[in-house]
């Protein structure tokens, strides 16, 4: 039996014209040979795979060839070909510098620089994984480098251009080697089918081309592997099974359940994507790819970045129309996050699975945005009508008010009830002018004052509502802020105050102290801890601090508070104030006088016995 060889050594380029997808390398050099214009070192650099030891051995082999062609490339039949090809040439030598890398090996090469060779024109030395050189074999090797013999010519290849010396770089012409791209590849994995006479489908090729990731060697690597796997049949099906690579059909499918909001099918799928064994980084890796692939296929003019066969990109062609950009780039934005948080989570499935159920609900929040009460004029059937009751919530300290509950009779009587049937251009509504009882801030407290209650109920914060509609909002066509309340939302539509308890208060206030010592503000956190904040006024609060520079501290900071508090309880009539405690300390007497007068205060006989006895104080 005829001993294999792999695709990679068997149908390895042997000229300038069969490398793959390096035509602007192969046309400088066949052009620098035709004009005798050649350089003394060449550095080919670039990834694995892509040829950069072939050109060097093709460079070789020509420069060297007796009966060069007018096209600049080798005959291939003279003797010095016939020898470079049966591996016995005397004028070209390979150095492996990942093994050869101290200073002995670059000297012993140095010595065989001296020898002018036998026969031909040229000595080559091949350098291959140069990079991997010693310093002190570099600097041995810069002066030969730099002025070799007329007939020797380097030419070093590295996959790490950066971890050469730059007066290594400085000596060489650099040639860059690109990766290959994925049509050249299966074009040229479809050639060496037809030679080997092995059926083949596009998409098989393409999705080996699309793994190899720029690198040749590796695709003809898979290429050989699916031979053996599928007996000569390189179908899509045995490539993605042999290759462990998620079918498009997944994909597919998956897009079409989220764009159609299908919660359940979206999980089975992923569900059974797991089963297979494939890696939820894998997969939402190339669900990102999937997303990616549609904006690329929504413009023509980006359609030629879809590396993929014509029957798939087809498919894109249709689901991409389907699709709306600003579902792709959101669902794109999710799946990006969930991939970068994927290692860092303990439940990597529900991150995937969240994720998933965030671009379920796309569609609704788009047509949500999109779609609410159209030209200002609000849907009846949409909009429940509700009374609306205005009450004011007195400061709330460690102990109750005294007023505060003979005053709350009185608000159940102030409660009113505004319908709007129709909507009409706004018509401003009087409300009462509710001034809330005056009453003096306590003193700071190490604990978290508690809400009083009556009967046993905690009263919320309910601020007056707006009875006319702002300009901007009826610019946009938004409902008019009427008293029209959902039952599910205490929010007032078309407002900024909406109502809170003062415990929702301090747990935001709590969570805004927590945010505080993770970002290492101890000096903040502290005055957020120290006391916790009273109300002093309808939606006022003052919190005390104990000198001027927390209060610099608290000034500064200040803004960030207000935007935090007002977003998260959706109340922008939110205010908090600084106080500095006043703190009188008694002066300590120091003189004779001022020590029998502080003593005097604490017993006032000693006056007397002072005047019967005649004393004095010195």
């Amino acid at each position: 039996m005829d001993n294999f060889i792999v695709s990679a050594r068997k149908y390895r380029p042997a000229t300038f014209e069969t490398v793959v997808g390096q035509q602007h390398v192969t046309n400088t050099l066949k052009n620098a040979i035709k004009s005798n214009q050649l350089a003394q070192a060449f550095l080919f650099c670039g990834p694995r795979g892509v040829g950069k030891t072939t050109c060097a051995r093709i460079l070789a082999k020509t420069i060297n060839c007796t009966n060069l062609q007018p096209n600049g490339e080798a005959c291939g039949t003279c003797d010095s070909c016939r020898a470079f090809q049966n591996g016995n040439s005397f004028n070209v030598h390979e150095l492996d510098a990942a093994s050869n890398n101290s200073v002995d090996d670059i000297r012993n090469l140095i010595d065989q620089v001296r020898i002018p060779p036998q026969a031909g024109r040229y000595k080559v030395y091949i350098i291959d994984e140069v990079h991997m050189l010693s310093q002190a074999a570099f600097n041995a090797f810069l002066k030969t480098l730099e002025e070799p013999p007329n007939y020797a010519i380097f030419i070093l290849a590295t996959t790490e251009k950066h971890k050469i010396l730059p007066t290594i770089l400085s000596r060489c012409q650099i040639f860059d080697f690109n990766r290959i791209r994925v049509e050249d590849m299966a074009s040229h994995l479809a050639s060496i089918a037809q030679k080997e006479s092995i059926s083949y489908e596009d998409d098989g090729l393409h999705i080996i081309a699309q793994k190899a990731d720029g690198g040749l060697r590796d695709a003809l690597s898979m290429f050989d592997q699916i031979v053996s796997f599928s007996g000569g049949n390189v179908t899509y099906k045995t490539v993605i099974d042999n290759l462990n690579i998620l079918d498009y059909d997944y994909y597919f499918s998956l897009t079409d359940g989220l764009m159609n909001e299908e919660t359940s099918k979206t999980l089975l799928i992923f569900d059974e994507i797991l089963s297979k064994g494939f890696d939820g980084s894998h997969f939402i890796n190339g669900l990102s790819n999937h997303f990616r692939n549609l904006l690329v296929g929504k413009d023509p003019a980006t359609l030629k970045l879809l590396e993929v066969s014509d029957g798939v990109r087809q498919r894109y062609l249709q689901q991409s129309q389907q699709a709306t950009g600003s579902f792709l780039l959101s669902a794109l934005n999710i799946a990006n996050q969930c991939e970068i948080n994927y290692r860092l989570s303990k439940n990597q499935r529900l991150q995937v699975e969240l994720a998933l159920l965030k671009m379920c609900h796309l569609p609704s929040a788009f047509n949500l945005a999109t779609s609410p009460l159209q030209n200002g004029q609000a849907n009846d059937s949409q909009l429940k009508k509700k009374p609306v009751t205005e009450a004011v919530q007195p400061p709330i300290t460690n102990e109750p008010q005294a007023g505060y509950q003979a005053a709350q009779p009185q608000v159940a009587q102030q409660q009113q009830v505004v319908s709007a049937p129709q909507v009409t251009p706004p018509v401003s509504t009087s409300i009462p002018k509710i001034t809330p009882p005056a009453a003096a801030p306590t003193a700071s407290t190490p604990s978290i004052p508690a809400t009083p209650s009556i009967n046993g109920e905690k009263p919320k914060i309910q601020m007056p509502m707006r009875s006319t509609m702002t300009p901007s909002l009826n610019a946009i066509g938004t409902a008019t802020a009427e008293a029209v309340v959902d039952d599910d939302d205490p929010y007032i539509k078309g407002t900024d105050q909406m109502p809170f308890t003062m415990d929702a208060f301090l747990q935001k206030w709590n969570e805004y102290s927590v945010k505080l010592r993770n970002e290492k503000k101890m000096g903040l956190f502290t005055i957020f801890t120290a006391a916790a904040p009273a109300m002093v006024g309808l939606n006022e609060f003052e919190v005390v601090v104990s000198n001027k520079a927390q209060d610099n501290d608290f000034r500064d900071e200040k803004p960030a508070l207000m935007n935090f508090l007002r977003t998260e309880l959706k109340n922008f009539s939110i205010e908090v104030k600084a106080r500095i405690e006043e703190i009188t300390t008694a002066r300590r007497p120091y003189t004779d006088v001022e020590k029998f007068q502080h003593m005097n205060a604490k017993n006032p006989q000693l006056a007397e016995l002072y005047k019967r006895f005649n004393l004095d104080l010195s």
